[in-house]
C-alpha cells in the first residue's frame, strides 16, 4: 500500500461511521482521490457509490426479443431499452439510451442485469458519490496492516484517527466476548431444578422455597421473565409445584413482590419439588 492510499484510509477513519461524500471538504485537496478510491475498491478495502458505465446485451436478452411481445415477462419500457441495446453488438453507454429519463435509466439497466439479460460495467458515480470503509477494510487495518519505512507520511491527526479506530474495535470485541460469556451462563432446566433443591436444603425451607431466594441466586444470568418461564416449564413437566402465599407477615414487601403475579388470586410464591433426589 502506498502512502496516498494509507492517508486515504486514515482520513476515512475520521469520518462518521467511516463513510463520507467524496465531495466533502475532507477530500477537497486530496490528489487522485478517484483513482485511489477505485484501487482500494478493487482490493475490497473500501466501497463506493457506483453507476453503470456501459451495457451489453447477452444471449438470453436476444432470445427474449424473439418471443411474442404479449407473452414477455417484462415491462414495455424495459423491452424498448433492451431493443435499443440489441442494435449494437458491442457495449452501449447509458447516455446513448435516450428512450427514458436519466433518473430511470440506471434502475432499468440494473433490473435487466439482475435478470441476466444484459451485462453491465460500473464506475465511480460522477455526482454525489460516497465512499465507505468495508468490513474487509476494517479487518485489514485492525489485524494485518503494518507500517514500513522512515519517511514521515502521516499527521498526528491521522494517527489519532487510527488509534481511535483500534480502541473502538477493541471495545466491540470485548462486548462480543461478554455477550458470549453471558450466553454460556444460561442454565438448563435440570440445573435450575438442582439449584432449587440445594437452596431448599441450605435455607431449611422444607420443600417450600420462596421464589425470592432463587431470584437472588440467579440474577444474573437469568432475568425475572426468563426465570418465570423456566419455572412454568418445570411445572408443566410435573417437576415442581408453585403455590401462593397466604400469610404475608414473615416476609418483606420486596420479597413478596418477587413472586409471580396471577390474574386471579395471590402471586405464586413457593416452589416445591415433586420428585426430590
Amino acid at each position: 500500500m502506498d502512502s496516498h492510499e494509507l492517508k486515504f484510509l486514515l482520513k476515512l477513519l475520521g469520518c462518521q461511521n467511516y463513510r463520507s461524500p467524496l465531495a466533502a471538504a475532507t477530500w477537497k485537496s486530496f490528489p487522485g482521490k478517484d483513482k485511489i478510491c477505485r484501487a482500494l475498491g478493487d482490493r475490497e478495502l473500501v466501497d463506493y457509490s457506483r453507476e453503470i458505465a456501459s451495457v451489453k446485451i447477452l444471449p438470453p436478452g436476444r432470445a427474449l426479443l424473439k418471443v411474442d411481445a404479449s407473452q414477455l415477462p417484462i415491462a414495455e419500457t424495459e423491452l424498448k431499452v433492451l431493443e435499443k441495446i440489441s442494435k449494437t453488438s458491442g457495449k452501449v453507454k447509458p447516455s446513448e439510451i435516450t428512450l427514458v429519463k436519466a433518473a430511470e435509466r440506471q434502475e432499468i439497466l440494473q433490473n435487466l442485469a439482475k435478470r441476466g439479460l444484459v451485462e453491465v460495467e460500473t464506475q465511480l458515480q460522477k455526482k454525489k458519490a460516497e465512499v465507505w470503509l468495508t468490513q474487509r477494510g476494517q479487518e485489514y487495518l485492525r489485524d494485518e496492516f503494518t507500517a514500513k519505512g522512515t519517511h514521515p507520511i502521516i499527521s498526528l491527526d491521522l494517527l489519532t484517527n487510527y488509534l481511535r479506530f483500534l480502541r473502538k474495535s477493541r471495545l466491540i470485541e470485548a462486548d462480543k466476548v461478554t455477550a458470549t460469556d453471558k450466553h454460556k451462563t444460561k442454565l438448563s432446566n435440570a440445573e435450575i431444578l438442582q439449584i432449587i433443591q440445594e437452596l431448599d436444603r441450605e435455607m431449611s425451607t422444607e420443600n417450600y422455597l420462596p421464589i425470592f431466594h432463587l431470584r437472588q441466586k440467579l440474577q444474573p444470568p437469568l432475568s425475572r421473565e426468563e426465570l418465570d418461564r423456566v419455572l412454568y416449564s418445570l411445572q408443566r413437566d410435573d417437576q415442581i409445584e408453585l403455590s401462593s402465599l397466604v400469610n404475608t407477615m414473615p416476609y418483606t414487601s420486596e420479597q413478596i413482590e418477587s413472586g409471580i403475579p396471577q390474574d386471579i388470586g395471590g402471586a405464586l410464591f413457593f416452589i416445591s419439588v415433586t420428585s426430590r433426589t
